[in-house]
């Protein structure tokens, strides 16, 4: 096992508290893998994220995943038929977050502390793009597209899963499931005292495709265009070789 945070970048934040800022305090955090590799058997996998600090107190884990944009439907009934009627786009929502802490987020951290860092689905700044909706409209499009994540296990909140071993050392374990995107991750760690953060840690993670799911990802983003029509000719040709079977059957 590698050392504790090799390869980390170390963030370090010291914090004013009645007029004085507080000393920097000891937070050092590592991951069980620093790469996750994605093949045609992959079903999703865990991370052990485990370390230490000194004097307790509460520790928040947030992981992060690259951002995406994406767009919200409504879906409505015309002619006794479900079509798309309404649509909002957000941009930089995360593709993938999750959070775990040693107690529910409300009691570990302040609310002011929880909004500013982006702690908690809630918490989210996921901006609409090029609507005329009104907030209440766009806080049910931006609700609605955070069930959606959470319903593919792309959004996670695990309140009570980091656990301390003994006074200074703590561990949790972080579930990517089988869809995850690839791209580069940040797992983020904070250390926590009277519901303000002392100290943070941000180490990075990448999941990436490999083997046969490798070579065909990257020629797809190298030649989409060869990609998009070899794609089309291989569906073509499944569809005759499949109507001849039937045919002879």
């Amino acid at each position: 096992m590698r050392g504790l945070a090799i390869g980390a970048v170390t963030v370090a934040v010291s914090f004013a508290l009645g007029g004085a800022a507080r000393a920097v305090e000891t937070l050092v955090a590592d991951l069980s893998s620093y790469r996750i590799s994605i093949t045609s058997s992959f079903q999703g996998t865990d991370l052990l994220l485990f370390g230490a600090t000194e004097g307790g107190g509460d520790v928040v884990v947030v992981v992060r995943g690259p951002p995406e944009d994406l767009v919200v439907r409504r879906k409505a009934r015309v002619a006794g038929i479900w079509m798309n009627r309404t649509a909002i786009a957000f941009t930089g929502v995360p593709s993938y977050y999750a959070v775990a802490s040693t107690r529910p987020l409300d009691e570990a951290l302040s609310e002011s502390q929880r909004r500013r860092l982006q702690i908690g689905a809630r918490q989210l700044v996921m901006r609409p793009s090029g609507t005329a909706a009104g907030d209440a409209e766009v806080a049910r499009y931006r609700e609605a597209l955070t069930r959606n994540k959470e319903r593919d296990r792309l959004f996670q909140e695990a309140p009570g899963t980091v656990a301390f071993l003994d006074s200074t050392l703590f561990r949790t374990t972080i579930h990517f499931p089988a869809n995850a995107p690839v791209g580069r991750y940040n797992a983020e760690v904070y250390l926590v005292r009277d519901r303000q953060i002392v100290t943070a840690q941000s180490t990075p993670l990448f999941i990436s495709k490999s083997g046969v799911e490798r070579a065909l990802f990257d020629f797809a983003n190298r030649q989409p265009a060869i990609y998009g029509i070899l794609a089309v000719l291989l569906a073509a040709f499944s569809g005759w070789l499949a109507s001849v079977v039937f045919r002879r059957a």
